[in-house]
């Protein structure tokens, strides 16, 4: 549990890194700019390297080649990032209510451990399952046969579906919902007709999903988020996805569905990407790309044009709109250029 203070000492054993200077007391964590003399902070960017010297932070996060470089004393670690973000952990500071909230609703068929902690207006159906240590928040509902492994935090209002497994460790923002139906219907003259969606959801361990974010439940097979995944804020996943373990998708990303995104990707932000499609482990995805076809190699991949002044866009689209008509040329112009050549 988070204590209010810890010697600089005992974050470098943390980190596993080494203490160069006097040991001290921190208080908090915080940027070069506004850290304070009780606080610690980290340089891991080097645009902020001229920060450094006018930083008061007691202590700083940095690669051993700069350790000597801080103002006051440093922690010596080989990744400052990831030291800072294991800090971070450490100062957490967050009031909850222990035990079950009489104002909570507990079907008598649930089973939900004596350490868990439900708040007051949460909602546990019948034959759900909530883990040892595990923090169901304010007005969220776990549905019947649900069941939420230990120490899983779901914060105010959070909708997790029938059915719906999310494993341990897992962290899930407000407003996400994890199980809604899957967008099936099967056309006829008629109109739509609604595909039942008989899957479910399965979330690994240590899996955090943002707020708002939505994860369809399977047509009939389950959708499926790996262990380790990372989801942003307001993210789409249609039914019987498959996230692939460790990967990290920022927000606003639309993913279509039976998509089968691989291991350790990364999807940046407002990407689209359509139905029935393999994205192969590794794969990185730039900032409002569409991706409509599948990536069977690891890399980097954009799709769109840069920003530019608008006047010379508008050029530029309407030069998009004839290269067909241009290709087609090139191709004429080619043929015309071998025959001319060979007839010397």
């Amino acid at each position: 549990m988070p204590v209010s203070t810890y010697s600089a000492a005992y974050l470098a054993d943390f980190v596993q890194g080494e203490l160069l200077g006097d040991d001290c007391t921190i208080s908090g964590i915080a940027s070069l700019k506004n850290a304070s003399g009780s606080q610690i902070s980290f340089l891991s960017n080097s645009r902020y390297q001229s920060e450094l010297e006018s930083s008061k932070a007691a202590v700083v996060l940095l690669k051993p080649e700069m350790a000597s470089s801080a103002p006051r004393a440093a922690i010596s670690v080989n990744d400052p990032y990831l030291a800072y973000a294991q800090i971070s952990q450490l100062f957490v500071s967050v009031l909850l209510d222990e035990g079950i909230s009489k104002a909570a609703e507990i079907a008598p068929t649930a089973t939900v451990s004596s350490s868990a902690r439900i708040a007051a207006g949460a909602v546990i159906e019948a034959g759900a399952t909530v883990g040892a240590h595990a923090v169901i928040g304010a007005n969220s509902v776990v549905g019947s046969n649900a069941s939420i492994g230990d120490y899983t935090q779901l914060a105010a209002n959070v909708s997790i579906g029938y059915n719906i497994r999310v494993g341990e460790r897992c962290i899930i923002h407000s407003g996400a919902v994890i199980g809604a139906d899957g967008f099936g219907f099967a056309p006829s003259r008629e109109g739509w007709h609604k595909i039942a969606q008989l899957g479910s959801v399965v979330i690994g361990d240590d899996v955090e999903i943002g707020a708002c974010t939505t994860i369809d439940r399977g047509a009939l097979e389950d959708t499926q988020i790996g262990n380790g995944v990372k989801l942003d804020n307001q993210i789409q996943i249609a039914h019987n996805v498959v996230i692939g373990e460790h990967t990290a998708i920022a927000g606003g990303c639309a993913i279509a569905g039976s998509t089968r995104i691989g291991k350790r990707c990364t999807i940046a932000g407002m990407s689209g990407i359509t139905g029935h499609l393999e994205i192969a482990d590794g794969t990185h995805v730039t900032a409002m790309s569409l991706v409509s076809r599948s990536i069977k190699e690891p890399g980097a991949y954009s799709s769109g044009t840069a920003i530019e002044p608008h006047n010379s866009w508008k050029r530029n689209a309407v030069r998009f709109r004839r290269l067909d008509e241009m290709h087609k040329r090139i191709l004429e112009l080619e043929e015309l250029v071998k025959k001319l050549a060979a007839k010397g």
